[in-house]
């Protein structure tokens, strides 16, 4: 199986910007029922991880049969991909596509931080399974494994592109650690998803929000810093 990456993924422009892929034709009745089963396994591996995938359970929560699953996902192992895959596709279309017609630098560095935040959250009673998925399979090589990594590397691979884009374009300085903003942004959002998720602590949002600011203040530009406020004035209610 060929696993799209995020920078792949966005080859279209309009008007100098990114655009999203274009509208899906609808799906045959093969394809539909291969689209169920995994619309349902994803819900469950979001609530109980990619290991706790079952092919009999979502046999009986689809009413449809062993075979009839293993007949579009030929093994379980299959279908754990085919669920990775899916999340990408859905993570790409919540967090990178919105951000990435934002200017470049600052702001869209800004946008893709804040719509990953947004994503924690409304993932909150299920579970990324970027970072869940991490867990599971940290020591277990394998297909999934490589199935994950590609995927978080091609989200990592995003981010670093717009950080350079950010010092490129003068709104960080020349000499900033692109990778050390990357690994503590990543940071941020890991603390986010433990605080949130598993302490239940209020507040958690706000910190992780201005969190951002805080770990590129260091090397933020006065360009960098009127981006913030034009930024700001755009979110003031009038």
């Amino acid at each position: 199986m060929t696993l799209r990456t995020a920078p792949a993924a966005h080859t279209a422009t309009r008007g100098g910007r990114t655009a999203a892929p274009a509208p899906k034709a609808p799906l045959q009745k093969g394809q539909l029922t291969r689209a169920t089963i995994l619309e349902t396994a994803l819900a469950q591996a979001s609530h109980m991880g990619l290991e706790g995938l079952s092919i009999g359970a979502l046999a009986d929560q689809i009413g449809m049969s062993k075979s009839g699953v293993f007949a579009h996902f030929g093994s379980r192992e299959e279908l754990q991909i085919a669920v990775v895959a899916e999340y990408h596709r859905r993570f790409e279309a919540e967090v990178f596509f919105p951000a990435i017609n934002e200017a470049r630098g600052l702001p869209r560095l800004r946008a893709l931080y804040a719509n990953w935040v947004r994503q924690v959250a409304v993932e909150l009673e299920s579970g990324c399974i970027y970072i869940s998925g991490a867990v599971e399979f940290d020591d277990r090589p394998g297909p999934v494994r490589d199935a994950l990594v590609t995927m978080v590397k091609a989200w990592h691979a995003a981010l670093h592109k717009a950080i350079v884009l950010a010092r490129d374009e003068g709104h960080l300085s020349p000499d900033c650690d692109v990778d050390q903003i990357l690994f503590e942004l990543h940071g941020l959002i890991l603390s986010l998803h433990h605080d949130a998720r598993f302490l239940r602590s209020a507040g958690a949002l706000e910190r992780a929000g201005k969190g951002f600011e805080r770990v590129v203040l260091p090397c933020v530009t006065p360009a960098g810093l009127a981006t913030a406020t034009v930024a700001a004035r755009r979110r003031k209610p009038r």
